[in-house]
């Protein structure tokens, strides 16, 4: 039975307190919230991903790539301009000051890199994906869909991109995949898709939904296989690590649910703890630990396979230059004219710092690197807030909000872990770069929506002297 929409007025405007939990089309979906559409990337069929930092060579592809994100920026701008009243909680428009100023780093940046086009277009490139994440906001502030669809949703999309690397795989398998001698083939998705990051996504979302009961069983065990078997075959240490600590993450949490829940933990754990035993009294521990490290001299695992001297060179050159290199372009040209590092892998096609955190040091130095772990930290902080509140409706609605708020926030807990292995999360025009801003932009909108009931609340409770 449909609940119709209940309004009330504030300072603010009128606010719904209650809204339909009717569901809409995947297809219905994507042009409603038009801001899921970054995730797919969208795809692009080329041996190499993004374009060339030193000489800002661009193709067919890479216009298909700006084209994309700007079509659905200017819809989003459009929209901003034609709405009548923008309302935006402080908590969240604080965050949004953050990811401004951020931006303008970014841009001044481009008056000291090497290829100061290409750090500006990155810059550009960087406000608008924000643009369409402040759209998405201030439209569902007022009009909030089923959170818990969108991830489902978000999902599907993850899926239908993977199953377009598994496509091109069978007709340019040299796109989505690499052979490196000591590890063997890796399917990373190249740039199509990144496979180490879509895939822990889809497991991470499907172990939710299965231990909530969120959907039919069957269905999340078999999104989450789909997930855990692409997890493998991309031969990522960072991306199965950063699955494993989620999914432990997933379950603590959900083992605070009741003694049942609880109970199902432990013994889950004890056995598990029992199986890896039993697997490596019979494999061999030495022979398990080759496989996971595919074989790699202890040195080399010790330095991260070369990240850790990456790290080092941007530190110490951000110490002399606390401005940073230039936003993308600068590490990438920097970074060659230092071949006396002895790293074991070709400098020359090291493109950024594998890491994004570090990375964002290395665009534009220290004080945006404290100023995007500030914005961070309170993204965090604003979702874990209103996932642990229980607001005053009891109906189903609020409860998958503040479902799909703390999955968002296991997805944004990966994307941080996988971020110490990859600076994709950092770079606009890389797959990660959109979904991670996806998953922000739904822990904003369901936070905003929240404080709006949170203020409708206090209006309607009966002031007694």
């Amino acid at each position: 039975m449909k609940q119709s929409p209940r309004w009330i007025g504030n300072s603010e405007g009128e606010i719904p307190v209650a809204t339909s939990n009717r569901r809409v089309s995947f297809l219905k979906f994507l042009l409603r919230y038009p801001v899921f559409l970054l995730a797919f990337g969208p795809p692009v069929f080329r041996s190499n991903a993004g374009i060339d930092a030193t000489k800002g060579i661009v193709d067919f592809w890479a216009f298909f790539q700006v084209g994309w994100i700007a079509l659905i920026a200017v819809r989003a701008i459009l929209r901003l301009a034609s709405s009548h009243t923008i309302f935006m909680p402080q908590q969240v428009r604080s965050i949004l000051r953050y990811a401004f100023f951020l931006g303008l780093l970014f841009l001044a940046s481009a008056a000291y890199s090497p290829s100061r086009l290409v750090s500006a277009a990155y810059s550009i490139l960087y406000f608008l994906t924000w643009i369409c994440v402040v759209e998405f906001v201030v439209d569902t502030y007022k009009n909030p869909p089923d959170w818990m669809q969108c991830l489902l949703h978000l999902r599907l999309i993850l899926f239908l991109l993977f199953l377009v690397v598994l496509i091109t795989l069978f007709f340019n398998p040299i796109i989505v995949m690499a052979v490196i001698p000591s590890i063997g083939i890796r399917l990373t998705g190249g740039s199509v898709a990144p496979v180490t990051v879509i895939c822990p996504m889809i497991a991470i979302i499907s172990a939710y939904a299965f231990l909530y009961s969120l959907e039919s069983k069957a269905r999340s065990t078999f999104f989450f296989f789909i997930g855990l078997a692409g997890t493998l075959i991309a031969q990522s240490r960072g991306s199965e690590l950063a699955l494993l600590a989620s999914l432990v993450l997933v379950g603590f949490i959900w083992a605070r649910t009741g003694k049942r829940s609880s109970y199902l933990f432990l013994a889950t754990s004890i056995a598990t703890v029992l199986l890896s035993g039993a697997v490596l009294a019979v494999v061999g521990g030495g022979r398990i630990w080759n496989l996971f490290n595919k074989g790699q001299s202890m040195e080399v695992i010790e330095s991260a396979s070369g990240r850790t001297d990456i790290w080092k060179f941007v530190i110490h050159y951000c110490m002399a230059h606390p401005q940073g290199m230039g936003y993308i372009a600068g590490f990438k040209v920097i970074f060659r004219q230092y071949f006396a590092l002895g790293l074991l892998v070709d400098v020359t096609h090291i493109g950024n710092a594998h890491n994004s955190f570090m990375d964002i040091l290395a665009d534009a130095g220290w004080l945006a690197l404290a100023i995007y772990l500030i914005m961070m930290v309170k993204i965090v902080s604003i979702g874990l807030r209103y996932a642990r509140k229980r607001t005053f409706m009891t109906i189903a609605s609020d409860s998958a909000s503040r479902h799909a708020l703390r999955c968002a926030l296991f997805l944004l807990f990966f994307c941080f872990a996988e971020g110490m292995d990859t600076a994709d999360f950092s770079v606009p025009l890389r797959g990660s770069f959109y979904i991670q801003f996806i998953i922000i932009s739904l822990i904003l909108g369901i936070s905003a929506r929240m404080i709006a009931v949170s203020r409708a609340r206090s209006i309607m409770q009966p002031d007694y002297l």
